[in-house]
């Protein structure tokens, strides 16, 4: 899916020992919550996308660039867009999707999972722009409260046969004034293959805008109690960001 410390291993621990169980009711439907397939978007949602740029200035992007800071390193992300090949570079491996299989080079230092991976940060980044997938169902939810904010909510599932861990559900939290994009809670289901009730907490706060779309700098997994997020566990930074028009040799996404 859907998808300081080494960025790995810190994105599998996040998934593996995911935090404990928050709020359900979050996920149950209102008398006036209508779950909508991705055809026919809650305004909530499309106000969400609106506030990045909007879903046809998405549309209009071809391909993806950026780079995630490492001490080594950066990593570098290269995905063509409509069809979402991808490419990542990092410094013991190089790991790809063709559009069939996906590939990975790598030296003997290498201990990561490349089909979890390939995707994994191109998911968490493209928010909110990949919640408007073909196969997602939307559903209000109660807002989250963070710090004596409340953030209105939006429940996502996918279809069965969407992706590779269509059991896997998000919470996307916005701004009530704004509508720019504040909290992701999500699961991983990519392992067990089963619903999970375990949700972990992004935050999204910092941001740029790059050819009229507005994009993450910074990401930063919070702890969590009782189904809301808590103190921050560790940040992962975004450089170089290019979404473009130009659509990229698919020979870059051939591996070897």
């Amino acid at each position: 899916m859907n998808t300081g410390i080494s960025l790995i291993g810190v994105v599998f621990l996040l998934f593996m020992l995911a935090c404990q169980t928050p709020d359900r009711s979050k996920l149950e439907t209102s008398s006036s919550a209508i779950e909508q397939p991705a055809e026919n978007y809650p305004e909530a949602m499309l106000k969400v996308l609106q506030a990045h740029g909007g879903l046809a200035q998405w549309r209009n992007m071809q391909s993806l660039y950026f780079e995630i800071e490492k001490d080594q390193q950066n990593e570098k992300h290269f995905i063509q867009l409509q069809n979402r090949l991808d490419r990542v570079e990092g410094a013991n491996f190089v790991m790809g999707y063709d559009g069939q299989d996906v590939w990975v080079d790598a030296d003997t230092t290498y201990k990561g999972n490349a089909e979890f991976y390939h995707n994994l940060m191109f998911y968490f980044y493209a928010m909110p722009f990949v919640l408007a997938d073909p196969g997602i169902n939307y559903q209000q939810i109660d807002p989250l409260i963070v710090q004596g904010t409340e953030y209105p909510g939006i429940a996502i599932s996918y279809d069965e046969g969407i992706g590779t861990s269509p059991k896997d559900e998000y919470l996307l939290f916005y701004h009530p004034d704004s509508f720019e994009m504040a909290w992701l809670g999500y699961t991983a289901t990519y392992f067990s293959k089963e619903k999970s009730t375990d949700f972990s907490w992004i935050a999204y706060s910092d941001w740029t805008t790059v050819n009229g779309l507005k994009l993450p700098t910074t990401l930063t997994w919070h702890q969590q109690q009782d189904g809301v997020p808590t103190e921050a566990r560790n940040s992962v930074n975004f450089v170089n960001i290019s979404p473009s028009e130009e659509i990229l040799s698919e020979d870059l996404f051939i591996g070897p």
